[in-house]
């Protein structure tokens, strides 16, 4: 990875320059890490499904349209 750093009088780092193409990479690699994160949060918790008819009919009944 090829960057660059800011810094300010006394040499301290204050700031990273990347390249934009690293940086997307970043950043896709990021989101990919937070979707495996819910996911596994998600397999932990506990959870009740419906199939499609009782979703619907569900929807439905909180619409008013039973």
């Amino acid at each position: 990875m090829s960057t660059q750093f800011v810094t300010d009088d006394h040499g301290k780092k204050l700031a990273v320059i990347l390249p934009i193409k690293e940086y997307n990479k970043m950043m896709d690699d990021l989101e990919e890490l937070e979707d495996i994160k819910l996911y596994d949060a998600a397999k932990k918790s506990k959870q009740s499904f419906l199939n499609a008819e009782e979703a619907f009919a569900e929807i439905e009944k909180k619409r008013g349209n039973k």
